[in-house]
């Protein structure tokens, strides 16, 4: 029995040694940026839209990029359709209307999923800088003119935003992309981010290499590769932009366990980057690699520990693995109370795990469309 206890605690601690260095950098470091400088370069921007099936939404989200505070002659949107549904008619019937944005329409006649579209569409691209987004996310006005003012700086090769809106009000997303900000935050001020968001990714368009066509995490792909080429990636918290996110646990399988395949698969593309780099490689890129490979493993580990050792104790050991459960349900419906903040980082740690499987067996690059993301736009 007492095996069982000395497993629990080691592992355990072992699980959360990366979480506690964070907690303690975020305690003593300043970590808010300074605003990017001002500056007059205004260079030409393609804002890159993969789609497959969007005609319900992609309407909203042109609309939302024709209002940014940019200007149009200098905005361009290269949409890659891999549609059934009439997406394409939608766009061409958008852009009929609107003077100056132009548009690149690049139809796919297969899905290939979104690394191809992305390759196609920074291709097919002319301008000097790349916005990367999808269908299912909406900017603040000011993300390109916020984005263009780090790029103005020739030692960023990229820049990320922050999700400041949660469509369709999920508390358990709000409570992950709190986490994560905190962690962009210390590894912008440490050296440069690893994680970058899909929906609102800048890049400066002649650092891009064709990616592999099975890349599941095509924006932190183009991230690693950029600081690998001595660019480093900025995040900033007020280039704002909103995205759909959902509670419930079932339901965040799909999009977070194939997120997480991406992210760990790219840890081992990448793992000759460790120890080189600057403090990228010494330290940003370690801490992910024990949250993402190790600490998954070490909590399954500790929590099979813990409820064997309560088992030892007969059929009132049962309470534990109840315990646990209960703990779950009450975390996707937001009902932990002050205990809530932690139930994204036992998900997440889920989805890891999931996906350290999975990785072993789906590795295709196409993602499954998430529904209830869309619903939110409808």
């Amino acid at each position: 029995m007492l095996v069982f206890v000395l497993i629990a605690v080691v592992t355990f601690v072992v699980a959360a040694v990366p979480y506690a260095v964070c907690l303690l950098c975020l305690s003593v470091l300043r970590l808010n940026p300074p605003d990017p400088p001002e500056s007059s370069f205004e260079p030409t921007v393609s804002v890159v839209l993969p789609s497959h099936n969007e005609a319900s939404i992609i309407r909203r989200r042109l609309e939302n990029i024709r209002d940014l505070e940019y200007p149009l002659e200098k905005l361009e949107v290269v949409v890659v359709d891999s549609s059934t549904d009439g997406t394409a008619d939608v766009v061409r019937s958008f852009f009929e209307d609107v003077d100056d944005l132009s548009l690149v329409l690049v139809r796919e006649p297969s899905r290939r999923g979104v690394a191809a579209a992305v390759n196609e569409a920074v291709s097919a691209a002319s301008g000097e800088l790349i916005l990367r987004t999808d269908c299912d996310s909406r900017f603040a006005p000011d993300v390109v003119r916020r984005g263009v003012r780090h790029l103005s700086d020739l030692d960023v090769g990229g820049v990320t935003g922050r999700q400041a809106e949660f469509l369709a009000g999920s508390e358990v997303e709000r409570d992950y992309r709190g986490l994560l900000t905190d962690l962009q935050l210390l590894e912008n001020r440490v050296d440069s981010v690893f994680i970058v968001h899909g929906p609102c990714f800048m890049f400066r368009r002649d650092a891009f290499k064709p990616l592999p066509h099975d890349t599941l995490a095509d924006d932190t792909e183009i991230a690693v590769r950029l600081r690998r080429t001595g660019r480093r990636v900025a995040f900033d918290p007020e280039m704002r932009f909103a995205e759909a996110g959902t509670s419930g646990f079932l339901s965040r399988r799909n999009r977070k366990d194939r997120r997480a395949m991406g992210l760990l698969d790219l840890l081992v593309r990448h793992r000759d980057a460790i120890g080189r780099y600057g403090l990228y490689g010494r330290i940003v890129l370690p801490l992910n690699a024990w949250m993402m490979w190790i600490s998954p493993w070490a909590m399954a580990l500790g929590t099979i520990s813990t409820v064997l050792f309560a088992l030892s104790f007969g059929p009132i050991g049962l309470s534990v693995p109840v315990f646990i459960v209960i703990g779950f349900a009450l975390g996707q419906s937001e009902r932990l109370g002050p205990l809530q903040p932690l139930y994204p980082v036992v998900d997440s740690m889920v989805s890891l795990l999931v996906a350290s499987y999975k990785l072993r067996h789906e590795q295709d690059g196409v993602w499954d469309i998430d529904r209830s993301s869309r619903e939110a736009f409808e």
